[in-house]
């Protein structure tokens, strides 16, 4: 009996773990919406739906996240293209730059690109190419939001078509090449067919994470008065609080439906994947003499939407005031020793960052081990749809969750009152939002470990528990640290779920640099980006060291 009482009770606390962190927030919104009072009511709803503020915010979504996802379509293909099947020089480090925009947070690649554009660009005005004083920033508005969430998205664009490009047998490429096809015709009459099904996935991720994307459109659109569904909802809350919850809640649902249709779309798109082919060696098309023009232009393409960008965010930290010109004799570090070490709100905010961060780490880490041993045991079908359940607040936008968490946690709860307004509700959001960021690499880890150990161990005497200690945990460790490290750079710069969950001396990094950056204090907003950049890269580091002990997949840049 003592034998069967252990895996349930363990397969019940993975159940529970995973419908609390996973299925309780999107349930609790949609209650919400359609049962304000606990009585079934979709006037709220229709109300809400109809209204011409929320046609024109839903159209604005739609039309960004759509023109967004064609450009990041236009990034990231080639480039998946070029790193993948050609033999173009440098190819590897182009692909791992063109991730940067995936791990950096949207907010920041926002700023960076306000700070290279615009009269006041400090880059600019070295260089002598700055618009005259008066000038509108041409990254405000429509136009700068498709731009940068096609900058924004292109990675994810880039990982999706490469993953189906590394499949593709060379056997193809070389029989069309022997019957006397140019390149340029082998990638269309093959290459392209077989990817249909990858590029259309990779378009509906892309717009699915526009459709929540809120950093970029509140950074860019906001001063505008251009509004995005996350962009309304954040305004109704700032003006009007908790109070218009259900209203806000309605408008969630709205952006959640959007979201599922495009992963709908993009499950759809994959089904359709039928093509069976052997896998042999890796398809390859020689670029001859355009090798080194190709690279040429892709590192010239990378240094205008990213290393331009970045170096315009550095030069505005290192000014003392917007419209100061960067000469040696104006240069300082007085930005960062104000965001650092002066301003209480800006220390503080490093600290409940790297706190919150850090805590979701680590005890996200530590679940996603039980539970990937657990989930082991159970049969396929029940394990995709825990494994999709985990996966709902990752997937739906960020905005939503955080109008959940406030429905869950308003009101005083036994024992413990309320928690809104606290920092813990902001640490629950995230361990709802990563968890299944944590989840896959520790459960890639646990199904390589050859199942002779354990069973060498059972045959040994060594109880369950014993052998999780003594096999499984320190093999699959390594993914473990790797999970933490993924989890604490997607929380620590942070701003969709907090920019509704923050509260005083509750600040996160996200939230301060959007504030001061809303206060114009540009070069220090531009300081606190330059810092959370210097951590990302230095994490990356890290993660790129533990490469050859982690399982293949989990580093996507590898």
């Amino acid at each position: 009996m003592a034998n069967r009482v252990g895996p349930r009770i363990a397969a019940l606390f993975v159940i529970s773990v995973i419908l609390v962190l996973g299925l309780l927030p999107i349930a609790r919104i949609i209650l919400a919406a359609i049962a304000p009072g606990l009585v079934f009511d979709l006037s709220i709803i229709g109300e809400q739906w109809t209204r011409a503020t929320t046609l024109r915010a839903m159209w604005n979504t739609l039309d960004t996240a759509f023109f967004g996802a064609v450009i990041a379509l236009l990034i990231g293909g080639p480039f998946a293209f070029a790193v993948a099947m050609t033999d173009m020089p440098t190819r590897r480090s182009l692909g791992f730059l063109l991730l940067l925009p995936l791990i950096i947070a949207p907010q920041v690649t926002a700023l960076s690109w306000l700070h290279m554009t615009g009269p006041s660009s400090t880059l600019l005005n070295m260089l002598g190419i700055a618009p005259a004083p008066g000038t509108p920033n041409p990254i405000l508005g429509r136009q700068g939001i498709i731009l940068l969430f096609g900058v924004q998205h292109a990675p994810i664009v880039f990982i999706t078509l490469r993953a189906g490009l590394v499949g593709l047998p060379g056997d193809l490429i070389e029989a069309a090449r022997a019957s006397g096809a140019t390149p340029l015709r082998a990638f269309y009459t093959i290459v392209l067919p077989l990817m249909r099904p990858w590029i259309a996935a990779a378009g509906a991720l892309a717009f699915v994470s526009g459709i929540g994307n809120f950093g970029i459109p509140a950074l860019l659109g906001l001063p505008v008065n251009y509004l995005t569904l996350p962009t309304l909802i954040y305004r109704q809350m700032s003006s009007f609080g908790p109070g218009v919850l259900p209203q806000m809640a309605s408008l969630s649902v709205l952006i959640g439906v959007l979201a599922l249709l495009g992963i709908l779309a993009q499950s759809f798109a994959m089904r359709g994947r039928t093509t069976r082919y052997g896998q042999g060696r890796a398809a390859r098309i020689s670029l001859g003499q355009w090798r080194y023009p190709a690279a040429g232009l892709a590192w010239l393409l990378l240094t205008v939407v990213l290393l331009m960008p970045a170096l315009a965010l550095l030069t505005t930290s290192l000014v003392p005031a917007f419209g100061v010109p960067l000469t040696l004799q104006t240069m300082t570090l007085a930005n960062f020793e104000e965001v650092l070490l002066r301003q209480a709100s800006t220390i503080r905010a490093f600290q409940n960052s790297a706190m919150l961060a850090g805590a979701a780490a680590l005890i996200l880490a530590a679940v996603a081990l039980p539970i990937a041993i657990v989930l082991e045991r159970f049969s396929t079908p029940s394990r995709r749809i825990l494994q999709g359940i985990a996966e709902l607040p990752y997937a739906l936008p960020g905005i939503v969750l955080a109008i959940a968490c406030i429905l869950l946690f308003l009101r005083p709860l036994p024992l413990i009152g309320s928690l809104y307004a606290t920092a813990w509700i902001i640490l629950i959001a995230y361990l709802m939002r990563f968890l299944t960021l944590a989840m896959k690499p520790v459960a890639n880890a646990v199904t390589r470990i050859p199942l002779e150990f354990d069973e060498a161990a059972a045959t040994c005497g060594a109880s369950p528990l014993r052998r999780v200690v003594t096999i499984t945990a320190p093999l699959a460790a390594p993914a473990a640290a790797a999970a933490a490290l993924l989890v604490f750079m997607s929380a620590f710069n942070e701003l969709t779920v907090s920019a509704l969950l923050w509260s005083s001396r509750n600040e996160t990094l996200g939230v301060v640099l959007f504030s001061l950056q809303e206060a114009g204090l540009g070069p220090q907003a531009a300081a606190i980006a330059v810092a959370t950049v210097v951590v990302v890269v230095a994490l990356l580091a890290v993660l790129d060291r533990l490469a050859t002990r982690l399982p293949q997949g989990v580093l996507p840049w590898r």
